[in-house]
This record gives C-alpha cells, structure tokens and sequence, in this order.
C-alpha cells in the first residue's frame, strides 16, 4: 500500500471531511448567534442539564472525551462568564453546577441546535441515507482490530 492516497482515496476522504465540516460548522453557528455559547459551551451545559443540574467533572470528562487539563481549562472560563460553578467536594472530586445563566442558556440554545441539525442534516437525507450513516458512525467509532 502507498504512503500517500491515491487520487479516488483522497477524492472520499475530502468529501467526507468537507461535507461534515459544513454541517457541524452551521450548527454551531446558529447555536452561537442564538445564545452566544461556543461549541464546547453547549457540550458542557448539555451534560449538566442532563445530569438534573450538577455534575461531577470526572463525568463530565468521560462524557465529552476531555483531558483533566482540557475540561478544568474550559470550566475557568465558563466559571469567569457566570456559566457554572465548581465545588471542591470533602471527600474528593470537584461538582460542576449551572447557574441560572447557563441553565438559561442551554434551555434556549437545545431547541436552536435540534432545528439546526434537522435544516442541515436529517431532512436534507432520505430513509436509506440515515440508515447508512448510522451504520457508517457505528463503523467508524469502534476501535479498529
């Protein structure tokens, strides 16, 4: 096998990494003209809201795929925006909390994003298309070998 792709494996590979591009890029983009959170904003408001409010960062960790350094980097600056709250808890580990703004926010900003993935997305496919991009990210998020 080559070390660089060939012309039809590069062809695949820019249109899958241009079309996802597109439609992740215009979600996020009306999420933040609607709400003013960032993609990670939403990740993150998202999982608390989940969790009824509170959330411990361990979790919050494991659930967007972040480094310790990653999560506690982004909590600062949402914490300096009045979007969470962090406790350090007696027994260890730290609790992440909305305030009323972010809990505001991720209200408002829920509803924006579902729209924007159905404009973007789901009504642009048919039955067929849906049923093979479900197969295809079932593929391609299980570990190789």
């Amino acid at each position: 096998m080559s070390s660089s792709l060939g012309p039809e494996e590069l062809a695949r590979w820019e249109a899958w990494k241009r079309s996802s591009d597109a439609v992740i890029e215009r979600v996020r983009r009306e999420v933040r003209t609607a709400t003013g959170l960032s993609n990670a904003d939403f990740g993150v408001l998202k999982i608390v809201a989940a969790a009824g409010g509170t959330v411990r960062q361990q979790a919050l960790c494991d659930g967007l795929e972040w480094t310790q350094s990653r999560t506690s980097n982004h909590l600062s600056r949402m914490e300096r925006r009045g979007l969470v709250v962090r406790e350090t808890l007696e027994g260890g580990g730290v609790e992440i909390t909305a305030t009323a703004r972010g809990a505001e926010l991720i209200g408002r900003a829920v509803p924006v994003h579902a729209a924007a993935v159905r404009e973007h997305l789901l009504e642009r496919l048919d039955d067929t298309a849906h049923g093979a991009i479900a197969e295809l990210a079932a593929d391609l998020t299980t570990s190789p070998g």
